[in-house]
């Protein structure tokens, strides 16, 4: 008799999931122009610390050495070399005072800080996290040179990548001088092609979920250009313009697209290639040519319909729209240009940098002080137990915890194997290059090998430990230290033992605490892109209804990533805390009815009844409000009255998905 399979737990099959990604030969190429020469030179003129410094440097910007345009890449890049420099300049610091085992408290409140800002968004995170790094290093590694210099070097390596982001591109391709905005703007017709090809199927939902993601980063590569050239005060070119021209009509396509998506029937293969001609016509600079006949079969299909031809109409135009002209604030005398920024303009920059600025208010909140508590208390035992057991070479048992124990990066379990495994396989491969007869040469080569890889290794977390261990032991054996491969495998294991045991105890591992907020937060969104478009009158002006659409999917998209990581999680204690996954999709599908009855309403559809509208946006916003406390939960949830509307099938999806998060929050 044949046994039914059993599934495997999500934390035990994390470890072996491999992202399929295209390879980025420009970042190859820039990895193995990075450490591997930067250390050679040291080596070669003598001068090895500073070698080894502005190799660090480089490794660590080589990290976040990710695809994106030009601009995304000096954000992405120049935040973490600052906080990187800061770090270097604490831990050389502590270094140069002696501070014993003052280090200890020292790197809690470093780590604290970085954890904090595991909250504020992916590229706040990277920044905390290698500020951390850093800081480590530069208090353990026996390095000569004065605390600023060290900063100075660590900062110029990273520079040196930054110098090489803009230099070493891939090859562009034809259609203009704005490459890498172009192609993003590209990308989310492609992603929009796929996702009408999948509607109706089991794909649709990822489908459109990887559409939003592809909205996100294009619209974060515009803003950024935007906010350059106001920074600049250099007026928008005409490429510019007819750029976010066409991205605006990418978003309205998009909407009409989401309403089409909604009604979940299959549609015909000529619709999903319109939006892949205007792609192609992006990349190539020529015409998109023959589009799909309108149809007004329904009136999701005909918004759809008309939405591509306001797209065509659009990519037809050689001159941009006259935009409304700003008046420019008069500059005071002898303040410099960049002080004249408006306070908007800052906000929006940093809104690029991480996501909304009002999240930014949370860093010392309840999960903003739950985070920066586990990678605090984390960072602090293994520098105390590294102190007894290494007091002379510490800092690699720190280290690792600090790769290990943030908290937004991954499962804590899944980390922890792939970074145990990457290790020794690193070690291993160092210890077999250094069998190979090339002189004192072999570690700048070993590096440029490890940079080279690092870009690569993003599709799995033990393969970018791999290629770090190449390089950081390349630097250690520059340095003086040959016998420190075989120490690292003990240190590792022992801080694969520690973060396992304190980064789950009950109050650093509860994921109510770590996905609570990001679910609370989106249900917030949902709430309000749903208010505004049952309360505004047919004819109103889409544009904040486009904002809040995409601020609600921005949001559901970082509640989806929270909550995919604590299902992983190895104590994801799904008995007492809410079905994340279940909630975040429910509200996606509300996100979706509401976008598809703003398309209806536009159309001339029957306004729902106001009354219903209400009851369903409280109960919303109260299911939020008593998942960011569960005290309130007895309390705010509501009853179970929430029966489908019968005059309209957006309400009537509403009120099921609110009932369906009602079920798996856990109700009474």
């Amino acid at each position: 008799m044949l046994r039914a399979q059993r599934a495997v737990p999500a934390w035990l099959a994390h470890p072996f999931r491999w992202q399929r990604l295209p390879v980025p030969w420009a970042a190859v190429a820039r990895g193995a122009l990075c450490a591997g020469p930067l250390l050679g030179a040291g080596i070669a003129t003598g001068h090895v610390a500073p070698g080894v410094l502005t190799a660090l440097g480089s490794m660590l910007a080589g990290v976040n050495d990710r695809p994106g345009t030009r601009r995304t890449g000096i954000v992405h890049i120049g935040l973490p070399a600052l906080a990187t420099a800061f770090g270097m300049l604490i831990g050389a610091s502590l270094q140069t005072a002696d501070a014993g085992w003052w280090i200890v408290p020292a790197l809690f409140a470093v780590g604290f800080v970085s954890g904090a800002g595991s909250v504020a968004g992916p590229v706040r995170s990277n920044a905390g996290m290698q500020m951390l790094a850093a800081a480590i290093l530069g208090a353990g590694m026996p390095l000569p040179g004065a605390p600023w210099e060290k900063a100075l070097f660590v900062l110029a390596g990273c520079l040196w990548l930054l110098l090489l982001r803009l230099v070493v591109r891939s090859p562009r391709r034809t259609g203009g001088a704005l490459g890498g905005e172009r192609a993003a703007v590209a990308t989310v017709f492609d992603a929009l092609a796929d996702a009408l090809g999948a509607a109706g199927g089991p794909g649709a939902e990822p489908a459109r979920r990887r559409l939003t993601a592809a909205l996100d980063r294009a619209d974060e590569a515009l803003r950024l250009r935007r906010l350059t050239s106001r920074l600049l005060r250099r007026p928008a070119r005409t490429e510019e313009l007819l750029l976010t021209e066409r991205f605006a009509a990418a978003t309205a396509l998009c909407e009409a697209s989401v309403a089409l998506l909604w009604e979940a029937r299959p549609l015909p293969s000529r619709v999903a290639e319109s939006p892949r001609r205007f792609a192609d016509a992006l990349r190539t600079g020529r015409s998109p040519g023959r589009l799909s006949a309108p149809e007004t079969s329904t009136a999701a299909r005909g918004a759809f319909d008309q939405a591509l031809l306001d797209a065509a109409v659009a990519f037809a135009r050689r001159e941009p729209l006259a935009p409304v002209p700003e008046q420019p604030a008069p500059v005071p005398v002898g303040r410099p240009v960049w002080m004249t920024v408006p306070q908007s303009l800052l906000s929006g920059a940093l809104g690029a940098v991480g996501g909304r600025t009002r999240r930014g208010r949370s860093l010392f909140g309840p999960a903003g002080r739950d985070y920066g508590l586990r990678v605090a208390v984390c960072i602090a035992a293994s520098a105390a137990v590294a102190l007894l057991l290494r007091p002379d070479h510490w800092y690699w048992l720190p280290a690792t915890t600090t790769f290990l124990v943030k908290p937004d990066l991954g499962p804590l379990f899944s980390r922890t194997v792939n970074r145990f495994a990457g290790t020794v396989a690193g070690v291993l491969l160092f210890a077999g290059a250094g069998l190979v007869p090339t002189g004192v040469w072999w570690p700048a080569v070993v590096a440029g090998v490890g940079g080279a890889l690092l870009p690569f290794a993003t599709r799995h977390f033990a393969l970018q430990t791999v290629a770090i261990t190449l390089m950081v032991l390349s630097f250690v054996y520059v340095s003086g230290a040959h016998e420190a491969a075989a120490e690292r495998v003990v240190d590792t294991s022992i801080a694969c033992g520690i973060v396992l045991v304190v980064g789950h105890l009950p109050r650093l591992a509860d994921p109510r605490r770590r996905v609570g907020h990001r679910v609370t937060s989106a249900l917030h969104s949902t709430e309000e892109f749903l208010r505004h478009v049952l309360e505004s009158e047919p004819g109103t002006d889409p544009t904040r209804r486009l904002a809040l659409r995409r601020a609600a999917y921005r949001a559901l998209g970082e509640a989806r990533a929270a909550a995919e990581t604590a299902a992983a999680e190895l104590l994801a204690a799904r008995d007492r805390n809410p079905d994340w996954l279940t909630v975040v999709t429910a509200a996606e599908r509300i996100v979706d009815a509401a976008t598809a009855c703003a398309v209806r309403l536009d159309h001339g559809a029957h306004h729902p009844n106001v009354a219903e509208a209400e009851r369903l946006c409280q109960a919303l916003s109260a299911m939020a409000d008593a998942l960011e406390d569960p005290r309130r939960r007895s309390a705010g949830l509501p009853g179970p009255d929430l029966l489908p509307v019968p005059d309209c099938a957006t309400l009537t999806d509403v009120a099921t998905e609110v009932e369906r998060i009602r079920g798996y929050a856990g109700a009474p």
